[in-house]
């Protein structure tokens, strides 16, 4: 069974850094792309960033520069160092895992960002 457990999330002020984690867990034979996802109350969840297994990196425009999305391919873990953090950046943040086998997307509990003075 496919797990992804998140760390990093918590309160900040704006202009402060938080890191967020994922790992993932089970038996995973191979994984296409990681990444994360964000969904603000009366808001779609969104796209903010992911890593393919290669190391290719996509972000969503409002995080671009103050984002970096990592990956450790060995450990199956996502990283995404948030740095410049907005008001606007709240939201509950979730892992997200596309994985070959055992095939399917896989999705971590969220962890909360407030970003907030």
């Amino acid at each position: 069974q496919v797990q992804l457990v998140e760390s990093g999330g918590g309160l900040v002020q704006p202009g402060g850094s938080l890191r967020l984690s994922c790992a993932a867990s089970g038996t995973i034979f191979s994984i296409y792309a990681m990444g994360w996802y964000r969904q603000a109350p009366g808001k779609q969840r969104e796209l903010v960033a992911d890593i393919t297994s290669g190391g290719i990196t996509n972000y969503v425009d409002s995080v671009k520069g103050r984002f970096t999305i990592s990956r450790d391919n060995a450990k199956n873990t996502v990283s995404l160092q948030m740095n410049s953090l907005k008001p606007e950046d709240t939201a509950v943040y979730y892992c997200n895992a596309k994985i070959g086998n055992p095939r399917g997307t896989y999705w971590g509990q969220g962890t909360q960002v407030t970003v907030s003075s």
